[in-house]
């Protein structure tokens, strides 16, 4: 009997009747006690960088697991599972940074969550856990699951799991009641696989990490100059004559990046700064791995620090973009005119705008507009670099595309040392999306079908936003993730723990631990794999898996621990489990034989996405292959051929009394949603995650002070959302704004506020109030 064919019932909907009391809520509990605030240090990175890097490496990892450091992003070793900065061709030994080594501890750890951990605790104490504490508990070692009606997971054979998932999966009564969530850490050969699966079901439900943080990048750039991607290289900060770093923290989310922002000065950028809060690694920073950077004083990195309000960043790069008119050499005419479209009605926009309002909207002063517009003027090769600061508002997409006017007015685009540089925060996200991690058919999906013989979904599929909304009405009835943290990294997250509860499935790739495994639907199942890490050996040896970068760099990453647990699977091969299992006799492709050999994985990659010709070859060079990009290469891959001036409205900024806009933040001990500490060295900030910064002058003028306790709510169309418990800090951000930390603050933003034109979240300006708590 096929598994395909295998009797065991799929789960009732109301399974969970027998499930004794109601479950804690899904919010992430506070620390007890109050945060200790100290000073903030004046330079990023440095001896105090080093020894928090090696203390955590250290204490996770111990010793011999921890130098697996020295084989970190270094040529046959092995990808870092932070965030996706390139590499240098002339690599250091130690060619990581502290974000970087935490994660490799983190993995590394020789702590354990296994079957004795889950008897001794239910999954409603779990609850009641930090995510701190969750994390820290270690490294998953078995398939387990959740069983309906019970309270604690149990071990599972992977045999079970895998006909557990095609009975539920088979028993649907259409393929769009599963979603396939991706977190953007999963290796290009298991996204193929995945994304190959979810279509062959019949489904293109393919909703990832993208759509949280660069969706509003990939829609504004893809409609402007044809390519949803940068389009700079790593050599050209060091032929830039401006840097801008907008609505980005280097410093914590992607530390390297501050080595390349101190080339490049030492080179004679010019660098300017755009960020409601003034971040220490954008002020100074000292290199870790030099000798005068560890003893000296650093190197000053920003030149021009403009403190933006939050939701003013269309302004101020519409005021800035105004004066440039009227400046010499500002709008290169040659070029406008040569190579884009679409200038002539931006330049009426921009001269119509009223300056009082600019300046109000974005609250920086009139003067600091001119001295910035002199600074572009006076480039000629500008480099714009941006994250979610500016991609998670209803105007993200006019956020970025307000950036892509300014780089074309000066012709900043197809020359060295210039152009887009959207820093992608997950280490493969884009990746991911490149061999088809998307909610829509790609575009090569016709040579997909002739490759495999299948007829693949033409319907595009649910993003994010549109998963929340399926399963809170009760269409989705499997849930699956790739890695990722979906609960606690998605707004509205009692919202999304409802829907999740409601499924008929839940399943979990996983490394290790979150808030996310432990809401789940009738069954849930916790599936662990290998980490970047470790040795990954299969049939036909040892293998590795290959990503991509932020700047369209595809390379190789191979593991050299041993792994945590003799019971792990490689994710390649839990997706190739999962799909031969579900579609069985359905299919004709090799499942098992990818799974057994990746090099076959990439030739299909290859025999079905442009760019991967040779992709076996290629990839065994040493820094791997730029994939094509044909504004890098001096066109735009728009219909017309030309780059794309587009106009946008100013966003509403007004607030009613009292009201503040909530942007969230990472702490610096965190990565995305993994919390490796409670601290925030960088903003003098320890041992508390639950805190709301503010201005002193808005402190006082509400009657709060430093630790007061508070309800924090948020205002949507009709709709209020509420957290407690969050304490006051004072710190220099701009009057009527506010800043929490993710995901402790995610309860608060509304599902359905998300940008317009890429229904990214709008994370980055939610509209509160703050009341005192007794």
């Amino acid at each position: 009997m096929s598994v395909v064919d295998d009797p065991i019932e799929p789960p009732s909907s109301d399974a969970k009747a027998s499930e004794p009391g109601p479950l804690p809520e899904p919010i992430t509990p506070s620390e007890e006690g109050g945060p200790r605030l100290g000073p903030k240090p004046k330079a990023a990175g440095g001896v105090t960088a080093v020894v928090s890097s090696m203390a955590y490496a250290y204490r996770e990892a111990g010793v011999a697991r921890g130098r697996a450091l020295f084989r970190l992003n270094q040529d046959g070793g092995f990808d870092c599972p932070s965030c996706a900065w390139p590499d240098p061709k002339h690599r250091s030994i130690v060619e990581f940074c502290e974000n970087g080594a935490r994660a490799v501890a983190d993995e590394a750890t020789t702590k354990r969550v296994d079957r004795h951990f889950f008897q001794t605790h239910s999954i409603p104490e779990l609850l009641e856990r930090s995510d701190h504490w969750l994390n820290d508990q270690g490294r998953l070692t078995e398939p387990m699951v959740r069983r309906p009606g019970s309270s604690h997971y149990e071990p599972v054979s992977w045999d079970e799991a895998f006909e557990l998932l095609a009975v539920t999966l088979n028993a649907l009564p259409t393929p769009n009641g599963a979603l396939f969530y991706t977190s953007g850490r999963a290796s290009n050969e298991a996204a193929f696989l995945y994304q190959l699966f979810a279509r062959h079901f019949g489904t293109n439900n393919l909703p990832d990490c993208s759509n949280m943080c660069h969706e509003s990048s990939g829609k504004g750039l893809g409609e402007t100059i044809g390519i949803g991607k940068g389009t700079v290289t790593l050599e050209d900060f060091d032929e830039a004559d401006v840097i801008a770093v907008i609505g980005q923290n280097p410093a914590t989310n992607h530390p390297r990046m501050l080595a390349a922002l101190q080339s490049a000065k030492k080179k004679g950028a010019t660098i300017i700064t755009i960020n409601p809060l003034e971040e220490v690694g954008m002020v100074r920073f000292k290199h870790p791995q030099h000798v005068e950077g560890m003893l000296g004083s650093g190197t000053e990195l920003t030149d021009l620090h403009l403190q933006v309000r939050i939701g003013g960043d269309l302004a101020l790069l519409q005021g800035i973009q105004r004066r440039m008119l009227s400046l010499e050499g500002a709008v290169d005419g040659d070029y406008v005119a040569r190579c884009t479209e679409g200038f002539t009605a931006y330049r009426e926009q921009l001269l119509t705008l009223d300056e009082a309002r600019l300046v109000e909207d974005s609250g920086i002063s009139a003067g600091q507009m001119q001295q910035a517009a002199e600074l572009f003027a006076g480039s000629k090769a500008t480099i714009a670099c941006w994250a979610m600061g500016i991609t998670q508002h209803v105007n993200g997409v006019a956020n970025v595309q307000s950036i892509v006017n300014l780089l074309l007015m000066g012709g900043h685009f197809g020359r060295p040392g210039a152009g887009a540089c959207p820093v992608r925060g997950h280490s493969n996200v884009q990746g991911d999306r490149t061999v088809g991690i998307w909610e829509f058919p790609p575009k090569w999906t016709s040579r997909m079908e002739r490759h495999f013989d299948f007829e693949a979904p033409v319907e595009p599929g649910h993003d994010v936003v549109g998963a929340i909304e399926a399963m809170r009405k009760g269409e989705a009835k499997v849930f699956f993730a790739l890695g990722g943290n979906f609960l606690s990294a998605t707004p509205d997250t009692t919202v999304v723990a409802q829907g999740l509860r409601k499924m008929k499935l839940t399943a979990h790739v996983a490394t290790k631990l979150n808030r996310a495994h432990l809401v789940t639907g009738d069954i849930g199942l916790l599936l662990p794999c290998l980490g970047r890490t470790e040795r990954d050996v299969q049939i036909a040896g040892p293998q590795f898996v290959t990503v991509e970068n932020s700047m369209g760099i595809v390379h190789s990453s191979e593991g050299k621990l041993k792994p945590a647990s003799d019971a792990l699977f490689s994710e390649p091969r839990i997706v190739a489990r999962m799909a031969h299992a579900t579609l069985g006799d359905r299919s004709q492709v090799p499942w098992l034989d990818f799974a057994d050999d990746y090099d076959r994985i990439r030739e299909a990659i290859e025999a079905c996405i442009p760019g991967f010709d040779n992709y076996n070859e290629r990839v065994r060079e040493r820094n791997g292959f730029y994939l094509p990009n044909p504004v890098r290469e001096g066109g735009f891959g728009t219909r017309s051929g030309r780059g794309l001036f587009t106009t946008h409205e100013l966003p509403d900024l007004s607030l009613g009394t009292d009201r503040f806009w909530l942007m969230t933040m990472r702490s610096h001990d965190q990565f995305n949603t993994t919390v490796y500490d409670l601290n925030d060295r960088y903003r003098g900030i320890y041992g508390h995650r639950h805190v709301v910064l503010m201005s002193p002058d808005d402190v006082e003028r509400l009657g709060l002070e430093t630790r007061s306790r508070v309800r924090l709510r948020s205002y949507f169309q009709d709709e209020e959302r509420t957290v407690d418990g969050f304490l006051v800090v004072p710190y220099d951000i701009p009057s009527g704004n506010v800043a929490c930390y993710f995901p402790e603050a995610n309860p608060l933003i509304p599902v359905g506020s998300f940008a317009e034109g890429s229904r990214t979240p709008t994370s980055k300006r939610v509209e509160v109030s703050i009341e005192t708590l007794n």
